[in-house]
């Protein structure tokens, strides 16, 4: 199949196009700068707001698989024109083109708009979404693996003994391995039109924070200390990374409020039929995968 890519470069859609080559097939990637030569893959020069290079992108495709998105802004306007105004030109691209099916990447965020400007946009990506021809929704929970920046974080805090963590819950977790390959069955295999589906790593009611931190000191060789940042402390971390940082601030109010909240677990409910598709890796092996690639690329 030829396939139409988008966040080629990220850490998500990077693993999807290692995966769709292995697999035979041949991808359209988006890209907002130049890259070297590949085999199988036509790189498209531009952004989610260029409608000429959308255009371009799902020009003669099967499928379209929607991974770009935003995952941190300096405000609401910030994530609607990065979340809702982009998979809006992107579904009107594939549609014109006449893509048989789209896949869309959104968050468990999406399950409370009212929580977070980031869970707010990824909601109003779904409508969006699901205008496109024979759509298919994901939902992943933390995504970890190689090239990972976001929970890189926690490995390296893991490196110094001492893990922070936000107030206790839960959430589930999934290699971008096991993502890629989810993605890429729906894209070839298809499913029931409209299904929205979120994946996990298989392990029941995901992870306690702290079991989450114990594992990655553990794929550290650390025995490590769970710190968790009690709401208002992480509410005025967030305050002042925004004053120091401006809009480079890593830590957002936003962001705060998303990660204070105490279930990100997916819903069993909602898993994808297991005749379609399981998780292989299980999490301690993956992290432990995980924080070997950091160290053999000189992250850590």
């Amino acid at each position: 199949m030829k396939l139409a890519i988008t966040g080629a470069i990220g850490f998500v859609g990077s693993t999807l196009i290692d995966h769709a080559l292995e697999q035979g097939h041949a991808v359209n990637a988006l890209t907002r700068r130049d890259q070297a030569p590949r085999k199988g893959v036509t790189w498209v020069r531009g952004d989610l707001a260029n409608h000429a290079a959308l255009a371009a992108l799902c020009d003669g495709c099967d499928a379209a698989i929607h991974v770009a998105g935003v995952v941190n802004a300096p405000d609401r306007a910030g994530f609607q024109e990065g979340n809702i105004a982009g998979t809006r030109a992107m579904v009107d691209a594939a549609n014109a083109a006449g893509v048989p099916r789209f896949v869309h990447v959104s968050s468990l965020a999406a399950r409370e708009p009212a929580l977070s400007d980031y869970g707010w946009s990824k909601a109003g990506a779904e409508g969006e979404a699901a205008q496109a021809k024979n759509c298919l929704i994901v939902r992943p929970p933390a995504i970890y693996g190689p090239r990972d920046t976001e929970m890189f974080e926690l490995f390296r805090a893991a490196k110094s003994g001492i893990v922070p963590l936000p107030p206790r819950g839960r959430a589930s977790m999934i290699h971008v391995g096991d993502l890629a390959r989810l993605l890429l069955t729906l894209a070839v295999e298809g499913a029931q039109t409209g299904a929205i589906y979120e994946a996990d790593d298989g392990h029941d009611n995901g992870w306690s924070h702290e079991e989450m931190a114990r594992m990655i000191g553990a794929a550290m060789g650390r025995r490590i200390v769970p710190l968790h940042v009690p709401r208002a402390l992480l509410t005025f971390a967030a305050r002042a990374d925004r004053a120091l940082r401006g809009n480079k601030a890593k830590l957002t109010p936003d962001r705060a409020s998303y990660m204070c909240h105490p279930d990100w677990t997916a819903h069993a409910d909602k898993h994808p039929p297991a005749s379609l598709w399981q998780a292989r890796i299980p999490t301690p092996d993956g992290l432990k995968q995980t924080a070997d690639w950091y160290r053999a690329e000189g992250w850590l």
